[in-house]
């Protein structure tokens, strides 16, 4: 469980989309009050899933081989999949320019309650699926387990972190060389996201299958 998680929570922090809106967000007029709202919806967003996820297990792994058990590989191997059709079809699609998205030019006007819905429909939700997922094989009468979804959740939100810590610590720096990131991360968002959704899909489907199959 706790690899899977680490490798998807790696995957939902590199994510170029979040990143380049909370970068906007960042260099609004009330930039760190906005990151701030998003970073927590952000994290909440993950909190509630795992939370609801833990709700309906009673915090307890299915048996292994048992029918919830398998349903829950069968479903990791169907977003595994899923991610990897995806992420194929946007490789082989022609490229097409991508203007910015409309809720852009309203970005300095947006009230924290528009930061942290933004962070609600900008969230990899099939990334988000395979975490609750996997999450369904946590024990928390163990402290190991506590601290491994504890972890998937802040490093699923790492990038938010460190980007809203430096925008307080080093307003000015911070504005120039995020812009510059954001920059790079339109140029290659497409790789970017290609890249994620192939290797990560691959992850869970061929661990999912061998688990199946053991």
């Amino acid at each position: 469980m706790v690899l899977d998680l680490v490798v998807i929570g790696t995957a939902v922090t590199l994510g170029p989309l979040h990143n380049s809106a909370f970068i906007l967000l960042l260099s609004s007029r009330r930039g760190v009050r906005q990151g701030l709202a998003f970073l927590l919806s952000w994290l909440a967003n993950l909190i509630v899933v795992i939370t609801c996820v833990l709700l309906l297990t009673g915090a307890q792994p299915p048996a292994r081989h048992s029918a919830p058990s398998t349903a829950v590989l069968a479903a990791k191997v169907a977003l595994g999949l899923a991610l990897v059709l995806y992420g194929a079809h946007r490789h082989r699609r022609p490229p097409r320019p991508h203007g910015p998205p409309r809720w852009t030019a309203r970005i300095d006007n947006a009230s924290p309650a528009a930061a942290a819905g933004l962070a609600w429909m900008l969230q990899p939700w099939a990334l988000v699926g395979a975490g609750a997922a996997t999450a369904v094989d946590a024990d928390l009468s163990t402290l190991a387990d506590w601290l491994a979804l504890t972890a998937y959740c802040l490093l699923a939100t790492l990038s938010l972190i460190v980007m809203e810590m430096y925008a307080v610590r080093a307003p000015t720096v911070a504005n120039a060389r995020l812009n510059a990131l954001r920059s790079w991360l339109a140029q290659h968002q497409e790789q970017l996201i290609v890249t994620l959704t192939l290797l990560t899909g691959l992850w869970l489907t061929a661990r999912s299958i061998a688990e199946l199959v053991a």
